[in-house]
């Protein structure tokens, strides 16, 4: 450990804090964010074929006589 200077010792702990700082900075502000991709409107739905059937996107996907359910 002696033989290394001191300045390059300096700089590689100058800049892990600096990364260690981006990161926990990064981690706190993204905190809790979670984003769905579920159409507008739906969340008043009764159930999830209500919520699909007054979709525009799923207007052609739904079919009646094809319902499937998972538990």
């Amino acid at each position: 450990l002696s033989t290394l200077p001191t300045g390059i010792i300096a700089a590689v702990i100058f800049v892990v804090i600096c990364l260690l700082v981006v990161l926990i900075r990064y981690l706190y502000r993204h905190k809790g964010t979670y984003h769905t991709n579920e159409a507008k409107g739906t969340e008043f739905a009764e159930n999830a074929d209500a919520a699909l059937k007054n979709d525009p996107n799923f207007q052609d996907a739904v079919d009646e006589s094809k319902k499937e359910y998972f538990i």
